[in-house]
């Protein structure tokens, strides 16, 4: 492209900086003085030369296109040979020769492929800042990579100021590409007037990411800069206040949304509707839904959503039966309330009655048995679902990998790693790449984890959280650190989840100095308050490491409240170093905080039989015995063909059959 814009003659670009645009000679225009005046164009060679140099903005303004060469015209359009109603209809101010302005066509594509790779599209006449489609090229841009060379090329070629690329790039960036939303906020930072549209796509971009609070931000940034809202801002912001349960703030919205009068809005009420049924005041979900169209599924919808959320399935379902019309989405809510809650029964008698299933309906019904520990359930669901033809999307996947990290089924996990990567031959997404290390690391292959990690040619903070956290918990502590410190070389911020697994490392390893060193660099550096998880790492690593005393000391003077697992770690460790006198102490601190569980009494006797201080086993025992407690049998997860179920007291005979026994309880100091 550049070496035609240097093979163009001087006196081309020159007629092209002053506005010297040849006549139109369309027919129409022949007959029609008026019209031959107004509608004048650039020549091909022209038209071509301002799309290199950038200069074509946004909105345009061409009626004619008979004064266009067929073949430029051809490719600006991507394609287009007939009439199409866009038409140069230019008003020249030739005092500003760069100002005139594209107003039916916009500018789509850039540089793809061949020889001058720039599509124009017509503009649609509806000016709702929330419509939009996507041209071949964007919808092509399904990862941050290609986003990125995208981005590159709109700079090398001088379309970085183009808002309608702009658009199309911050579109991408924040709704199209979910893992690209942090670079959509860059990019958004660098424009100095961002167009209604721009603003709508950052704040349902952020709306929907796991920060919904930057939606929440930028809609205050919006209102200091003056920039008027319209009917599709108002339900992205409710939808983040929605997610923070954020009461006040989304009523403060909703007085918004009354006085710019969106309040009729279908789209502004039923988000209202949603928010209220959700977070709000029932009664006002109730009220708004009153003034709807009856005949509104949406309404319906989201006043039923509200009401199992709140955990009232019977108004829920009353008013799912009261519906004139149920679409798949009504079956869907309700059938999630079901789910959410743990009635898989009346879930599975709903599904069976859904006139006709999609894959959120398979995906819901998938979840809702691995959130009720339904785990063989859930696997057998997908290949029902397989069965009927029904194709699983990620949220299936990623299900079923969650199904088979609580259960152990490595075996299912593997199949289901082999389906991911015929269904992605283009390279794993972030999420199911972050699945999968989570999964094997469960089950306890944590070389194929590191393979997984190793793998994924994009990663974010989850990622190195899970494969850091699966290291530290399987004992591989100094490559735990090493990826950290890996992490921290790469620029990449670790969040709390992060440290509690190097803590976790530095535990195992025995390095209190570097432990201490990271639990600083906390807060010092990265200004992470310490939560109880990193305080019971502190205490578990001091106490790995028989620095008992200190570790009393640490919990004496933490900032939050010790729980109960900070002091039964330290009375395990008390247990391991056989300190008595401290064992007592924790186990004091432990029981004032609970006193009906078996392990706590378990372990200050296994202390006190370790060292033969016998009287104080009995007087533990009697303590349990007058308490009420008793300690339940153990029991084992056992794999046969795939499949698991749980045995109480079962042992292992010599033939490797599985036989029942008698009670077993394998105690120090206690029977």
């Amino acid at each position: 492209m550049m070496d035609k814009l240097r093979k163009v003659k001087a006196s081309q670009l020159a007629r092209v900086v002053t506005g010297g645009f040849r006549a139109c000679t369309n027919q129409k225009c022949r007959t029609s003085p008026a019209r031959k005046r107004a509608c004048v164009g650039p020549t091909s060679k022209e038209l071509e030369v301002l799309v290199v140099l950038g200069w074509v903005p946004y909105e345009t303004s061409l009626r004619c296109l008979s004064c266009l060469s067929g073949d430029l015209s051809n490719r600006l359009l991507g394609g287009c040979d007939g009439p199409c109603g866009a038409t140069w209809t230019l008003q020249p101010r030739w005092g500003e020769p760069r100002d005139f302005m594209l107003r039916d066509l916009q500018l789509r594509r850039m540089f793809n492929c061949g020889e001058s790779n720039v599509m124009i599209r017509k503009k649609i006449t509806d000016k709702s800042s929330n419509l939009h489609q996507q041209s071949p090229l964007w919808r092509n841009c399904t990862n941050i990579k290609t986003l990125k060379q995208i981005h590159a090329s709109m700079v090398v070629n001088g379309f970085n100021s183009n808002p309608s690329a702009l658009r199309e790039l911050i579109y991408a960036s924040a709704i199209s590409i979910p893992s690209a939303i942090n670079y959509a906020h860059q990019l958004f930072a660098q424009i100095t007037r961002p167009d209604l549209f721009t603003w709508n796509t950052m704040i349902r971009g952020s709306a929907q990411s796991p920060n919904p609070i930057i939606a929440v931000s930028l809609y205050t940034q919006m209102q200091k800069r003056h920039v008027r809202p319209d009917n599709c801002t108002f339900p992205f912001v409710l939808k983040a206040c929605t997610k923070l349960s954020w009461v006040k703030a989304g009523c403060a919205v909703h007085g918004k949304v009354v006085k710019f009068g969106f309040e009729r809005n279908s789209f502004g009420r039923n988000a209202l509707i949603y928010f209220h049924a959700n977070c709000g005041d029932i009664r006002v979900a109730s009220e708004l839904f009153d003034g709807s169209e009856k005949d509104d599924v949406v309404a319906w919808s989201a006043l039923t959503a509200g009401y199992a959320r709140r955990g009232k399935l019977g108004a829920a379902r009353k008013l799912f039966n009261e519906m004139p019309v149920k679409d798949l989405v009504s079956w869907n809510v309700m059938i999630t309330g079901y789910a959410k809650r743990g009635e898989m029964e009346s879930a599975r008698e709903l599904f069976d009655e859904v006139p006709k299933r999609d894959v959120v309906t398979w995906n819901v019904m998938i979840a809702g048995y691995v959130f009720s520990g339904e785990h063989e359930r859930a696997l057998e669901m997908f290949e029902e679902m397989r069965r009927v033809g029904e194709r699983p999307d990620e949220v299936t996947m990623l299900s079923l990998l969650c199904a088979c990290a609580d259960s152990g089924a490595l075996a299912i996990g593997e199949k289901i790693h082999c389906s991911l990567l015929e269904m992605h031959s283009r390279g794993l997404t972030i999420l199911l790449g972050n699945g999968l290390i989570d999964m094997y690391a469960k089950c306890g292959s944590i070389q194929k984890a590191l393979e997984v990690f190793r793998g994924m040619r994009e990663k974010d903070v989850s990622t190195w959280n899970s494969i850091i956290g699966g290291l530290a918990f399987h004992g591989h502590s100094e490559e735990s650190i090493r990826l950290f410190e890996e992490m921290r070389s790469l620029k990449i911020r670790p969040n709390e989840i992060t440290f509690v697994g190097v803590l976790v490392a530095c535990s195992h390893a025995g390095e209190v100095k570097q432990g201490h060193l990271y639990f600083k660099l906390m807060r010092d550096e990265y200004n992470i308050v310490p939560n109880i998880k990193h305080c019971g790492c502190m205490v578990d690593m001091l106490g790995r490491a028989g620095k008992l005393e200190e570790a009393f000391e640490f919990i004496d003077t933490m900032e939050i409240q010790p729980n109960a697992i900070v002091w039964r770690t330290l009375l395990g460790a008390c247990q391991v170093h056989g300190n008595v006198e401290l064992g007592r102490r924790a186990n004091e601190r432990l029981l004032g905080m609970r006193n009906d569980q078996s392990g706590d009494y378990i372990l200050l006797s296994n202390i006190y039989a370790s060292q033969g201080v016998w009287d104080g086993v009995e007087t533990v025992r009697k303590l349990m015995d007058d308490s009420g407690v008793r300690k339940e049998a153990g029991g084992s997860l056992i794999e046969h063909e795939h499949k698991y179920s749980g045995a109480s007291q079962v042992a292992i005979s010599t033939e490797g059959e599985i036989a029942k026994s008698n009670n077993v309880d394998i105690g120090v100091g206690y029977e």
